[in-house]
């Protein structure tokens, strides 16, 4: 799967109003909490939505307007950050697995196991021998997901430098997002095109079982259109059914 990044918009398409798709979005999400509903009863499928993203990219906003209306009995968020002791004394997917979604649930990866082939490869933690056998790992740890009944959505939320750049700036005026403000994400932001390149190795190597999906990010209504709709598309190709009480 070769994509290149600096050939896809980041914005989208002039003809669409604001309103009209914010008003679509609404519907969407009410037919997923339907969805979800026999999701949770059914208990025969799962589905995992994975994030990624430059820093600033939207990943707490999608996470609370998308999945926050949701059932909470049926839905599950794990943020992926720093490896604990515990969890670099274990293979890379460790802390991956026990963390995915059980039949009847929606599991959102904020960050996921990319990292381990994205921040690590970027900053030349881990050798190109270790990545490549990395990208194999996650080709087949994706793989035994989807044959056993979970559903991988994943979501590359392309941003442009320019709003990166507001996004950043903005956690430094605005009271109520200076608490996401991080010294580290202004460094991170000096290797943007080492994180492209890395970004598009992931997609052409790591497509096997679940493709990937560059979400037009610097507008958050526009985002939150596509990410809704590419999750109730999920849904209903599960030909969820209620389960009937058992004949005696």
């Amino acid at each position: 799967m070769q994509i290149k990044l600096s050939e896809i918009p980041t914005k989208a398409p002039k003809e669409l109003e604001k309103d009209f798709i914010k008003a679509k979005t609404a519907e969407i999400l009410n037919d997923i909490k339907k969805l979800q509903d026999i999701l949770i009863a059914s208990k025969k499928n799962a589905l995992l939505v994975i994030l990624q993203g430059m820093d600033a990219s939207g990943k707490d906003g999608v996470t609370k307007n998308v999945f926050g209306a949701l059932n909470p009995l049926g839905i599950n968020v794990a943020a992926f950050k720093k490896p604990t002791e515990e969890e670099m004394a274990h293979d890379f997917l460790w802390r991956v697995h026990k963390v995915v979604p059980s039949k009847g649930n929606i599991t959102i990866f904020n960050r996921s196991h990319y990292e381990d082939v994205l921040i690590q490869r970027v900053h030349h933690w881990v050798d190109e021998k270790t990545i490549k056998n990395r990208f194999e790992a996650i080709n087949d740890f994706e793989t035994l997901l989807e044959q056993t009944g979970t559903k991988i959505i994943k979501c590359f939320l392309h941003i442009s430098e320019n709003e990166q750049l507001e996004r950043l700036q903005e956690r430094k005026t605005n009271p109520e997002k200076m608490w996401k403000h991080n010294d580290d994400d202004w460094e991170e932001r000096k290797l943007w095109k080492q994180y492209q390149n890395a970004y598009e190795d992931v997609f052409e190597n790591c497509s096997k079982a679940a493709k990937w999906h560059i979400i037009q990010t610097d507008q958050n209504w526009y985002k939150e259109y596509l990410i809704a709709d590419l999750v109730k598309n999920a849904l209903e190709d599960m030909h969820l059914e209620y389960p009937l009480l058992n004949s005696k």
